[in-house]
């Protein structure tokens, strides 16, 4: 009987100094300020893009030897009306396509992720564009210094997935493509 609550105390303080030493190895990272998210598109008449530089998001991932080796969770959140073009009509367009009345925040919610031999990431998570969510993967470039990671790629996609009508201007004589493209790169510390 002594042998088995020996082995049950044990067993007891190595689970707490499992817990201990992962619960240490776990950080939590805030976005940076100044993220670049890009979005580009075209129509038949010209290209055009929108930029946003404010977001907010976080990163809880498990650091070993300033290098990340596992990723628990990154979300990204925007406002809609923060992305902004050089174009007041663009962006008005853009706006009520992506219905910013109701649905005000672009999010991306990372659900999985898997680091490479070449050192990116295969990101799953899910994207909420106007209120539709896709599950989506990306390939992800990650670059680091101590204490921050920034993550870069893009994702193409239709806005039609998304269930957005492709903005039109000037009667309908100004189209925009169904296929944009969003470029990022974020920094989390």
């Amino acid at each position: 009987m002594k042998n088995l609550v020996k082995m049950i105390l044990k067993a007891f303080y190595m689970f707490l100094l499992i817990i201990t030493v992962t619960g240490f190895a776990q950080k939590t990272y805030t976005l940076d300020a100044k993220p670049q998210l890009k979005i580009i598109g075209t129509s038949n008449i010209h290209d055009w893009d929108m930029i946003s530089e404010t977001a907010s998001g976080n990163l809880v991932a498990v650091v070993e030897n300033n290098k990340l080796t596992t990723i628990k969770s990154l979300v990204v959140e925007l406002q809609a009306e923060s992305l902004k073009s050089e174009k007041s009509g663009l962006d008005k367009n853009a706006y009520r396509a992506l219905k910013t009345d109701k649905f005000k925040i672009i999010k991306f919610d990372l659900k999985s992720s898997s680091k490479q031999t070449d050192g990116t990431w295969n990101f799953t998570g899910v994207f909420t564009i106007a209120g539709v969510s896709k599950q989506v993967t990306l390939k992800v470039k990650e670059t680091s210094t101590i204490g921050q990671y920034t993550f870069e790629g893009s994702y193409s996609f239709k806005l039609t997935d998304y269930k957005i009508t492709p903005p039109t201007a000037l009667l309908g004589t100004i189209k925009t493509t169904d296929a944009v493209v969003v470029n990022f790169k974020v920094k989390f510390k």
